[in-house]
């Protein structure tokens, strides 16, 4: 007959396998093992997005983890507004020439092809998704997010410390009264 420490431990690794096993239902996880198929799909999702958005939009994605996208230029030529778009996370919207992070702007782009979809896009394809929504109803995404204050899902310190990664990687133009990034091509 078990002991009481036996019936524990048999209670324990049930309570961890059933953990366990929630985990991997949710999708892609931090330290789990990607299949060969979930690689060539990310690999053929960067392919599509560096033939949109060009080689320096990939390599910029590829380098920083995220994409970005600029509002219209306003008098001076810069930009008022711009926007961080984050894989399977909230797009964050930021002032360009203070850096103040403005919002958050929860999208989603599930998978619905076929039947055994999981439900979740490469990553390439998600930022691509957004990007294209952004660029193409920048309005109608708008009115279709939930927009949320900053800091709601991503904190606002890696949010800034992306704002000076990206100025970093477009140039910063620190001249005149208005400051800002640079926005040539």
């Amino acid at each position: 007959m078990p002991g009481p420490l036996s019936r524990a431990l048999y209670r324990w690794r049930l309570a961890r396998d059933r953990r366990a096993r929630r985990r991997r239902s949710r999708g892609l996880a931090i330290g789990r093992k990607i299949t060969p198929e979930e690689r060539a799909a990310e690999a053929r999702a960067e392919d599509l997005l560096g033939s949109v958005v060009g080689a320096d939009g990939l390599a910029a994605y590829r380098a920083l983890g995220f994409l970005h996208s600029f509002g219209s230029p306003e008098g001076d030529g810069l930009p008022g507004y711009g926007y961080l778009i984050y894989p399977h996370r909230p797009i964050v919207s930021f002032d360009t020439r203070t850096g103040r992070l403005l919002n958050e702007l929860c999208v989603r782009f599930p998978d619905t092809d076929g039947d055994d979809a999981p439900g979740r896009l490469p990553d390439a394809d998600d930022v691509l998704a957004k990007w294209l929504a952004l660029r193409g109803d920048e309005l109608g995404l708008l009115a279709e997010a939930n927009i949320d204050r900053p800091g709601t899902q991503i904190d606002p310190e890696q949010a800034r410390r992306d704002l000076v990664r990206l100025q970093e990687w477009v140039g910063f133009s620190g001249t005149g009264a208005s400051g800002g990034f640079k926005t040539a091509t």
